[in-house]
């Protein structure tokens, strides 16, 4: 079974959180990579249904475009595409616009229609992506997997990719002493490993998504710390799997590697409700919603924590004013557009779980300065 993924990159996220329209629907599922899609799509056309009625006071015009453009998903040519899922689907589509993202995360299913598309959910798979790569690499043998959560493993061919440090750099062995440039030894030894590992390094790039996607490495010394200083790749685990990777099955290098990437992720996160701790004393957080909404219109927000499942009905006016409302109609209530307005100011953008943000809220945030009074 395969998990087919969709991460969003930056530039896609900064589109959805800056595009308005008279009609924009935001639509999450629940998905199974298992599953035919059938029931997938039946939840698909319903949360279609509710999303037109949300909309329904858009122009005829509007409603007639969003409609064709909702309808390309359930046309008879995508029975491919119900298909290959993986845990969560989001679809934002307008009356000229189709979008949609494939996650391996799973969040809570909700149909939101409006002016704004809903972005705040999708922000989950930006901070905690649950797609890895998992690079195996040895002296004799190295090997590219990809792992997602609950499916196995599946090697990723990677052309160009040298079979082993001595094919590398066309010796018979590596411990070949014959001189490279007056270098032998032992230090001969490591020359020819940084020499495979820039090898690898160029070849993984051809194949790596290059943003977003983890990578973690799983080797020994002192070939781990060589291909470390060599790989360009900006999402490197910095942490290894320890062990010889030639001593394990894939079923069981992935495991380990998921141990990592989570003891990775909860370290992240410590760090950072630490340096919000510290803040804190120095007067440079809030936890306050109206707060928030300010600092937010005014690009004062650092880094902000958001739980992915608030929803704080009002809006938010251009000074950064918040209008508390009992309901909300539109895209995603003050806690989405406080986000959608920090993240495109340049802010870090967090998005938790309720027992993750600091002070117990649905938000948080670490200043860039400590207001004046």
């Amino acid at each position: 079974m395969t998990l087919y993924t969709d991460i969003p990159t930056r530039s896609e996220i900064d589109a959805l959180w800056q595009a308005e329209a008279p009609a924009a629907v935001s639509i999450y599922l629940e998905t199974t990579p298992e599953s035919s899609g059938e029931a997938e799509r039946i939840a698909y056309k319903n949360a279609v249904r509710e999303a037109l009625t949300q909309v329904g006071d858009a122009d005829k015009e509007e409603l007639t475009g969003l409609a064709e453009q909702l309808g390309v998903l359930d046309d008879a040519g995508s029975e491919e595409f119900w298909r290959h899922q993986a845990r969560s689907l989001a679809v934002f589509a307008g009356s000229a616009s189709l979008r949609s993202f494939r996650l391996p995360n799973r969040l809570t299913p909700v149909v939101v229609g409006g002016n704004r598309f809903y972005v705040k959910p999708l922000m989950r798979a930006v901070t905690f992506p649950q797609t890895a790569f998992v690079l195996a690499l040895a002296q004799g043998s190295v090997r590219l997997l990809e792992t997602t959560p609950d499916t196995p493993p599946r090697e990723v061919q990677v052309p160009e990719l040298p079979a082993d440090v001595a094919s590398a750099v066309g010796k018979s062995s590596i411990k070949d002493r014959a001189p490279i440039r007056r270098v032998q030894g032992t230090e001969g030894q490591k020359l020819r490993m940084a020499q495979f590992s820039r090898q690898v390094d160029s070849a993984l790039r051809e194949v790596l998504p290059g943003h977003g996607v983890p990578l973690v490495v799983a080797a020994t010394e002192p070939l781990d710390a060589i291909f470390r200083a060599h790989c360009r790749y900006p999402d490197l685990v910095p942490y290894s799997v320890p062990g010889n990777p030639e001593a394990r099955g894939d079923a069981e290098l992935v495991t380990a590697a998921r141990a990592v990437l989570d003891r990775w992720y909860a370290d992240q996160l410590e760090k950072d409700k630490q340096t919000f701790a510290e803040r804190a004393e120095q007067g440079r957080t809030s936890i306050d919603v109206a707060e928030l909404a300010h600092f937010a219109t005014r690009g004062a927000v650092d880094t902000l924590f958001v739980d992915i499942d608030a929803a704080v009905p009002g809006e938010i006016d251009e000074f950064g004013e918040v209008t508390f409302a009992a309901q909300q109609a539109g895209s995603g209530g003050v806690v989405g557009e406080i986000a959608r307005r920090a993240w495109l100011s340049g802010a870090r953008l967090l998005a938790v779980r309720h027992e993750d943000v600091p002070g117990g809220g649905d938000v948080a945030g670490i200043l860039r300065y400590a207001p004046t009074a």
